[in-house]
């Protein structure tokens, strides 16, 4: 069921399949809105109730118009849904905000499945590429920054809007997004020290295929976090749903089967 969630000055797009049992709680991408978890949907909700959202400006959710936290409007998603506790599935900025969660309120993760995750307070993308992307959207390029982001977060595509037109689309649709953002979205407290407090059980699947920086922290992240368990995704970039969604479900199984 589809439905609007208030949140602090907006609102969020929210789909709940419903059902019973513990909810599996789907927190997308920067590089992506709700339907990148379209090829992993179907097989999740045979199983689960399972619980999607669009972050602000993404997808269905309207631009945020005053300054929001992404993990105030996680715990407001669960709260509108009723779940006390679930099973968080974060891509990304997603597994960023999932980590917060788990680390401000452990007694509503019940388990984390975080896919090639940023963390909180850690900058992966450094200032020269800020730069590029600056420099891009000032000369009005959308498709110059769509191609520059695909060469570093999809070479399992091919790396090109040609050669991946599925990674094209998702990157351009959520460029909007991105500008939406500024000045607007306030950052949360550096996490990736307090990664030793974070309880539920976790399971971390980085991509081979990302960029070489995102690996090794993904790598260091996952050392962090007690008795998380690392996966390496061979055919995988930063779009894990889009190029192993087999594989990507049954980590989500195995987690999940593992607390309940």
């Amino acid at each position: 069921m589809e439905t609007m969630v208030a949140v602090e000055g907006g609102e969020l797009w929210a789909d709940d399949s419903g059902g019973d049992g513990l909810p599996l709680v789907l927190v997308h991408p920067g590089v992506g809105d709700s339907t990148i978890w379209d090829p992993v949907l179907p097989a999740l909700t045979a199983r689960h109730r399972v619980i999607r959202y669009d972050c602000r400006g993404y997808g269905r959710s309207p631009a945020p118009t005053v300054p929001y936290s992404q993990l105030r409007d996680l715990l407001a998603v669960l709260d509108h849904v009723g779940a006390e506790r679930a099973v968080l599935v974060g891509n990304s900025t997603g597994g960023a905000a999932s980590i917060d969660l788990a680390l401000t309120a452990p007694r509503r993760v019940a388990g984390l499945v975080l896919l090639v995750p940023a963390v909180s307070g850690y900058d992966l993308t450094g200032a020269e590429l800020y730069q590029q992307m600056g420099r891009l959207a000032e000369a009005g390029d959308l498709e110059g920054i769509v191609r520059l982001g695909l060469g570093l977060w999809g070479k399992a595509g091919g790396g090109t809007p040609e050669a991946d037109p599925v990674g094209a689309a998702h990157l351009r649709a959520v460029l909007p997004a991105w500008f939406a953002s500024i000045g607007y979205l306030r950052a949360e407290p550096a996490a990736f020290d307090r990664l030793g407090g974070i309880t539920a059980p976790t399971v971390l699947a980085l991509g081979e295929l990302d960029r070489p920086v995102v690996v090794e922290f993904n790598e260091r992240t996952a050392a962090r976090i007690p008795g998380c368990r690392l996966v390496r995704l061979t055919a995988s970039d930063h779009y894990p749903t889009l190029r192993e969604p087999e594989a990507v479900t049954r980590l989500i199984e195995e987690l999940y089967d593992s607390v309940t």
